[in-house]
């Protein structure tokens, strides 16, 4: 699974401490937001949620760490775009339950508040629990199948409550997408000329230039 991690800068400092978390997984890890408080240029939580959203719609990553302070700025920014589902984690059973009930494609965490002693060892077990069972597999076992049918229902949500991506990148303002556009990384990750999605990739050259 490519995975990639996204730090906004008021949580910055605790990038070292997922990428620790999520090593030797076997998982593909990005680092595609910031690694320290106070570096420049800043990604604020509305950047580190757009930034999620293109990445997944763009279909380079398979799935999302996130987080700010509180966990409540990512979680609520990312969720403004199609296809993403975030949840907000806090706890290992948050992490377990989410994975097979509500198969997202993100997490947002609470990267300072309530970020004390052994927090480090929360987020390991937080990624222990979200990878140990099947995304989707549904939980209790005899909602398996309502759970999955819900899931399908909440996908077709998305598509019919939102607008394209490629319809958002071309009506976004500049100080939110240029931003993001030009984060160190992001132009390589994103690699627009080979983007799949004709639509997408035409918003993101018209943007770019």
């Amino acid at each position: 699974m490519r995975i990639a991690v996204i730090n906004e800068t008021s949580a910055a400092d605790r990038n070292a401490d997922i990428l620790v978390a999520l090593d030797g997984r076997g998982h593909t890890l990005i680092n595609a937001g910031m690694t320290r408080n106070g570096a420049k240029p800043e990604l604020t939580y509305i950047h580190t949620g757009l930034l999620a959203a293109l990445l997944l719609n763009a279909g380079r990553v398979d799935f999302v760490v996130g987080g700010c302070g509180t966990g409540q700025g990512f979680l609520n920014a990312v969720m403004q775009y199609p296809g993403v589902f975030c949840g907000h984690i806090l706890s290992p059973l948050d992490a377990w339950l989410f994975a097979q009930i509500n198969a997202g494609n993100c997490i947002s965490l609470m990267l300072n508040q309530g970020y004390g002693w052994a927090a480090d060892v929360n987020l390991r077990l937080i990624f222990d629990s979200l990878f140990s069972v099947e995304p989707g597999g549904g939980y209790p076992p005899h909602r398996q199948e309502s759970q999955r049918q819900s899931r399908q229902i909440l996908g077709n949500i998305s598509t019919l409550t939102h607008r394209t991506m490629a319809e958002i990148v071309s009506a976004l303002p500049d100080n939110v997408l240029k931003p993001v556009l030009e984060f160190p990384g992001v132009r390589t990750l994103l690699d627009v000329d080979t983007l799949q999605d004709a639509a997408l990739k035409a918003a993101l050259v018209a943007r770019l230039d």
